[in-house]
């Protein structure tokens, strides 16, 4: 699969997430996938069972992404995710094989106040 067919498959992703249309979301996914989230240690074997994952999170859900970048099998996307009104910031990490996901790491902050000390120095965007 070229660069374009996976950018296209990823927005295809997005789009289904943001739509909460569980199904198209995950089709992304082989069967063996594999989910981290290295913050709270959970790892979670199995497309169906990332698919079930999501179903039961009682939150309403949106994406905005910011970018996606990559080439290969490799590519990165940093979205704000926003559980029921409150944004979060969240950094995906997917390794393809054979055209879908074999593994992706969730990364998640919140948002935060500049320090007063650097507060001169930095643009709020």
């Amino acid at each position: 699969m070229d660069d374009q067919a996976v950018r296209a498959t990823l927005q295809r992703h997005w789009d289904a997430s943001d739509a909460s249309d569980f199904e198209r979301e995950h089709d992304i996914y082989r069967e063996d996938a594999v989910l981290d989230y290295p913050q709270s240690g959970e790892r979670i074997r199995g497309r169906r069972n990332i698919q079930q994952s999501r179903t039961v999170q009682p939150n309403k859900k949106r994406f905005t992404i910011r970018r996606m970048i990559g080439s290969g099998d490799l590519w990165i996307t940093e979205y704000i995710l926003t559980y029921d009104d409150k944004p979060s910031y969240v950094v995906s990490i997917m390794e393809f094989r054979d055209g879908q996901v074999a593994h992706e790491t969730q990364y998640f902050a919140d948002r935060f106040e500049p320090a007063p000390s650097r507060a001169h120095l930095v643009e709020r965007g």
